[in-house]
């Protein structure tokens, strides 16, 4: 509940006037986020520079939910492929490692 600010009467929290002494009530203001769909460079930018998409994502996800989803996404995608290429780069060093020292009799 609200209250009037000439009367100090209780109102309602939807009232548009004060029904005890008639002052106009502010209206209420909608602070709902506009619904996008987000922007595509936000993901690119998520996927490149994954810490700059988690960071936008955290701080977009009230203010801009669609743009934070893009570059969340974004995010996700690039450190899993990232993880994923890491783990496929080591598997073909560690193969390349053994072929190529599978003849040698020099032990380091």
């Amino acid at each position: 509940m609200a209250f009037c600010k000439n009367c100090g009467n209780q109102i309602s929290d939807q009232a548009v006037m004060c029904p005890m002494c008639g002052t106009m009530v502010s209206a209420p203001v909608n602070n709902t986020p506009k619904a996008t769909s987000g922007n595509f460079l936000w993901a690119v930018l998520g996927f490149f520079v994954p810490l700059a998409g988690l960071i936008l994502f955290i701080v977009w996800k009230n203010d801009r939910p669609g743009d934070a989803k893009m570059a969340g996404i974004g995010a996700l995608v690039g450190f899993i492929l990232n993880i994923i290429t890491s783990v496929l780069w080591g598997v073909i060093v560690g193969l390349m490692e053994v072929l190529l020292l599978e003849g040698s009799y020099y032990y380091y």
